[in-house]
């Protein structure tokens, strides 16, 4: 399974034909293998869907994570972070196209294209104001890591799925409505066309409570037992690698309208809950000192380790959509 969309996985792979094919990772689960060539079908399938570098993981770890990861940081949190900081900068003052880059565009642009660069303490790093970054972090981290926590329960007992069903049957008589209605995404083709025109901005505030969500998700499945391997793919590479690339080019709304069935659902129904826990909870704590032990934790994560590892096996290729 390649860990992202589809056209970024053909894209990806077409462009890293220049890098020794070097397309996105993906994971290979093989569950029976009567005939001992099951290991060499996976492998074969993965490298034509345009992934030749696989990682090994079980058919119940990869449901767990995928299903999870795309309900967090891969797309629920994602939509609930921008919503809560776009409405946070503009009553703070910020004009429209301001506030939408200080949100969407500086998450799906310079915080994404580090992180694949590299790595998760290179945001740190490139923030004009690490105080501010760590303050962020820290007011985030606790509130992402229980909703996180809770998703994979719920997926991991089948209420996630119970939901999905129920969901479906309503939606035979009520068809699911667009989450771009929200006004911030009236600004988007506007941000688009200013690109180019000055210097990408990292926020420290949102990129310290975006980078927090995202080590929290790493390090739920990690207590969950989960490889790291396939913590980073789930976790990191398919967000900063695939999905974000195509937010940014097509902006987080219509994503989130435009992906499958089960992953809207699951937006729909997290993405107001990490909205709500960035706003009630997070941004309210931001103006305490930051949590030492936390920043510590974070700089020694095993995560910057095995997501170099992993960054090795595919050379660097820029997405374009």
């Amino acid at each position: 399974m390649p860990e992202g969309n589809g056209d970024s996985v053909r894209r990806l792979y077409q462009q890293g034909e220049t890098v020794n094919g070097a397309g996105i990772n993906a994971s290979a689960a093989v569950h029976t293998d009567p005939d001992g060539h099951a290991w060499d079908r996976a492998l074969g399938w993965s490298i034509a869907l345009g992934s030749p570098y696989t990682f090994a993981t079980t058919l119940r770890d990869e449901y767990l994570s995928d299903i999870a990861g795309e309900r967090a940081i891969l797309l629920g949190a994602v939509h609930g972070l921008v919503e809560a900081m776009y409405r946070h900068f503009r009553i703070a003052g910020a004009d429209p196209v301001t506030a939408y880059e200080r949100s969407t565009e500086t998450i799906t642009g310079p915080i994404a294209r580090t992180i694949s660069a590299d790595g998760l303490a290179a945001v740190r790093a490139a923030c004009g104001d690490q105080d501010l970054f760590d303050r962020a972090y820290s007011a985030a981290y606790g509130p992402a890591r229980v909703l996180v926590a809770e998703i994979y329960e719920e997926v991991a007992d089948g209420t996630e799925l119970r939901s999905v069903i129920l969901a479906e049957q309503r939606l035979a008589s009520r068809p699911m409505t667009e989450i771009g209605g929200s006004p911030m995404w009236a600004h988007s083709a506007e941000v688009h066309a200013r690109r180019g025109s000055a210097p990408a901005v990292l926020d420290p505030l949102t990129a310290g409570l975006f980078v927090a969500t995202m080590t929290a998700q790493v390090d739920e499945f990690a207590a969950r037992g989960h490889a790291w391997s396939e913590i980073v793919n789930e976790s990191v590479i398919e967000a900063v690698d695939s999905l974000l690339p195509y937010m940014h080019a097509r902006d987080v709304a219509y994503m989130v309208d435009n992906c499958s069935r089960t992953a809207r659902l699951g937006t729909r129904r997290w993405g107001p809950r990490f909205q709500a826990a960035y706003e009630q909870i997070a941004l309210p704590h931001v103006s305490r000192p930051a949590d030492p032990d936390l920043v510590a934790s974070f700089l020694a994560n095993p995560a910057h380790d095995a997501l170099a590892a992993a960054a090795k096996l595919r050379p660097a290729v820029d997405i374009s959509v």
